[in-house]
């Protein structure tokens, strides 16, 4: 029998338009190459994910243990767990001051999930979503994929990497349908305070065909103390979408549990597209997740011990930073990043590569330092990098010197 030869497939004509509009991840993408260069046994360290290097807390992961054993096994309630529900209402209201029934509470698997489900519900083709940058890489492409349309906001190490109220009174149209923005931030590690909160609250109650999207799931890696909602002005309760989860404040990224608190009409919209989507998280996640929000996080003994180490790490790292010529970074409030201006750099050379933007200069210092970091571009400021300290303090002060010894090389 011949051999069939395939023809050539052109797959623009077969994905859809949709997936064709979306981008790889750029902490993915960064991860994959960092993990090609591993596979050839070149040491390389990472400092480019957005995951603790720490643990579940023992009696969390007790939880989800028991449960297997108690056989809870089976398809749960489409949002989530009556009894997870009710824990995330109290949660809310012990630590945030905010009243919500376990009814506009929805589970699901990461708060990516949350923001998705949100997303699809809301918008409409045409829609404008506010963004301040930097921001979250995955934000604009879910807006994206929802048929809606990111307008960016821009901000500066010299803001702190936060937006004023004025900037987004600016940018508010009849076509704005949404905000987000997330407080803790990834990727500059920003805090807002209460009264900035305040001041974007107050022109958000002017515009009330606005929705607001409050990403706090570093809600706990909080440096100096209490973290502030934008969901507890009144004057705008009704249009938020909290959203959080466990992943960040509990080390919790593989168990994916997130969820979101919102208006109830939203809550049953959510719940219905999420039926029809992926249904119910995970009964053992949830049984876990259970355990995890009744917790104070400074009652536990893990989380008290982990909040510490990244306060001591972020401490090194901006230091190290900071002696290093051509990089101006800030000293930020929450997360586990550092988002420095690195634009001195632009224009220079080694000889071989002359670096254009926040990209190159990645790729520069993967190949010649072997520091996996990710580029300011995909976080929409193109004159900086993240750096995570989500790493020991070894291989942080390690990094730094690699950095600096290959920077030094530029001319």
């Amino acid at each position: 029998m011949p051999y069939q030869i395939q023809k050539a497939v052109d797959i623009t004509q077969i994905l859809s338009k949709r997936i064709q509009s979306v981008t790889e991840s750029a902490t993915l993408e960064m991860t994959r190459k960092s993990r090609e260069l591993r596979d050839q046994g070149i040491d390389v360290i990472t400092l480019s994910i957005g995951e603790p290097d720490f643990d579940t807390p023992d009696d969390v992961k007790q939880a989800a243990i028991q449960a297997i054993n108690n056989n809870d096994t089976h398809y749960p309630p489409v949002p989530g767990t009556l009894e997870l529900r009710k824990a995330i209402a109290d949660k809310l209201l012990r630590d945030n001051h905010l009243n919500y029934k376990p009814t506009q509470i929805i589970v699901s698997a990461g708060a990516k999930q949350s923001i998705m489900n949100a997303f699809f519900c809301l918008l409409n083709d045409g829609d404008e979503v506010l963004i301040p940058a930097p921001f979250w890489v995955s934000y604009p492409e879910m807006v994206k994929m929802a048929g809606g349309i990111p307008k960016i906001i821009q901000s500066t190490v010299k803001q702190d990497f936060k937006i004023s109220a004025s900037q987004l009174e600016s940018a508010i149209t009849s076509k704005t349908k949404a905000f987000i923005f997330s407080s803790p931030c990834n990727p500059s590690g920003s805090v807002y305070t209460k009264e900035e909160l305040e001041s974007l609250a107050k022109v958000l109650a002017k515009n009330k065909h606005v929705f607001i999207f409050s990403d706090e799931i570093y809600e706990y890696i909080n440096f100096n103390g209490k973290h502030e909602s934008i969901a507890q002005f009144p004057e705008i309760f009704d249009n938020v979408i909290l959203i959080n989860g466990l992943s960040k404040g509990f080390a919790m990224t593989g168990w994916r549990i997130g969820y979101m608190a919102a208006p109830q009409y939203i809550a049953d919209a959510c719940n219905t597209f999420q039926g029809q989507y992926t249904s119910g998280t995970c009964t053992i996640s949830q049984a876990a997740a259970l355990k995890a929000v009744r917790t104070k996080p400074e009652d536990s003994v893990e989380l008290t011990e982990m909040l510490s180490q990244f306060l001591e790490r972020r401490n090194i790292l901006f230091e190290g930073l900071t002696k290093i010529k051509g990089i101006e970074p800030n000293l930020p409030p929450g997360a586990f990043y550092l988002f420095p201006d690195i634009s001195y750099y632009f224009g220079k050379t080694d000889g071989t590569i002359t670096i254009k933007n926040s990209y190159d200069l990645c790729l520069y210092l993967l190949a010649n330092a072997h520091v996996a970091l990710v580029s300011g571009d995909a976080f929409g400021c193109d004159n900086c990098i993240r750096f995570s300290y989500a790493a020991s303090t070894q291989l942080i002060i390690e990094a730094v010197n690699r950095i600096e010894k290959a920077l030094n090389l530029l001319y």
